[in-house]
Formats: C-alpha cells, sequence, structure tokens
C-alpha cells in the first residue's frame, strides 16, 4: 500500500468568520483515508512582500509558509473572491513563497475551492489564480470546479463543517478525484 498524501489547505481568507476559512477546516472530515490534510499558515502571518524585508533577511514567518508548503505532495487552496480576483492576502503568500530558491510550489498539484455568498460562488477567482499559479509551475487540476454558491446555506461557520448533504457529497467526490490526480501525477514523476 502506497503512503498517505499529505494534502496542504491554504486558506485566501484573514477572517477568523469567514466563509472560505469554515470550508477550509471541513477538509480533514472530507478528504479520504489516504490522505493526511494539514492547514498551512494562514497568509495573514506574512508581512506584505517588499524586496527590502527579504534583502535583510527572510522573515519567520514567510520560511513558515515556504517549509510546510515544501512539506506537501500538494494544496488545496480554498478561498473568497476579491472584486473578480485573488484575495490580497493570498497573492502576497504566493509572492513570498515564490521567492525561495527552489520554490516549493513547482511541480506541486494544486487545487481550488472559491467559496461565496453570492450566486457565482466565487467563480471569477479561478482565472487570475490560475494564471498566478502557472507562473509557478504548479500543476492545476482543472475539473471538476469546486465554486460553493450561498455558501451561508450551506456551511457552519463556527463548527467549520458542511451543512448541505449534496454539498458534502460533491466535495468528498472532489477530493477523491484530486487524490487520484496527485498520485497520477506522482507515478508519472517515478518513470519519467
Amino acid at each position: 500500500m502506497s503512503r498517505r498524501l499529505a494534502l496542504g489547505v491554504l486558506e485566501g481568507s484573514l477572517r477568523k468568520a469567514s466563509l472560505s476559512r469554515a470550508a477550509a477546516r471541513a477538509v480533514p472530515g472530507l478528504a479520504p483515508g489516504d490522505v493526511a490534510v494539514t492547514m498551512l499558515p494562514n497568509p495573514g502571518t506574512l508581512p506584505l512582500f517588499n524586496q527590502d524585508i527579504l534583502d535583510a533577511g527572510w522573515p519567520d514567518s514567510a520560511t513558515r509558509m515556504v517549509e510546510a508548503i515544501a512539506a506537501c505532495d500538494a494544496i488545496l487552496i480554498v478561498t473568497p473572491e476579491y472584486n473578480w480576483s485573488v484575495p490580497g492576502g493570498l497573492k502576497n503568500a504566493i509572492d513570498w513563497v515564490s521567492r525561495a530558491k527552489p520554490t516549493p510550489f513547482a511541480g506541486k498539484p494544486t487545487a481550488i475551492w472559491s467559496v461565496s455568498p453570492g450566486l457565482l460562488g466565487g467563480a471569477r477567482v479561478h482565472e487570475s489564480l490560475r494564471h498566478t499559479l502557472h507562473s509557478q509551475d504548479v500543476h492545476i487540476m482543472a475539473r471538476p470546479e469546486v465554486q460553493i454558491a450561498q455558501a451561508r446555506t450551506k456551511l457552519d461557520i463556527e463548527a467549520g463543517r458542511i451543512t448541505a448533504p449534496e454539498t458534502e457529497t460533491f466535495l468528498r467526490a472532489h477530493l477523491d478525484a484530486f487524490a487520484k490526480f496527485i498520485r497520477a501525477l506522482q507515478a508519472a514523476e517515478t518513470v519519467a
């Protein structure tokens, strides 16, 4: 039997009571048994990226983020959509991690869940986030897309769990598909 996959969950929101954070906290209870889930440091722990700060030495929070991502086999980003795009804190985290040599994002299987109280489920964040992630040479699982629309009716924010059975079923199936995607990429790398 193969070892358990290490899945890191990166939150896109800084807000403690956000819908996307609640969805992120639900992941350990939804993941298949062969996946060990780790919550990555929240992007709010990082200073705004500034080359002057980096030139003076890596901040401890940035080092922790880089090390946490490097220790994972794959990344699941669970994020809201801000102004039709990527939240600033999440983009800032990607900017910091991208400065590590080598970047731990390179070759990393990655999936995206967007979460929104609106009807579109944060759909517009996918394109801009994928564009940014492609610059880091990640392998994005494009389908099925996950957009949790009208999330207030599907999540328990305090408990960090999914309350809508059909949403839970869909998210479990997505995580199963993502585990297969990760293993297929690992197998391809072994052969190469």
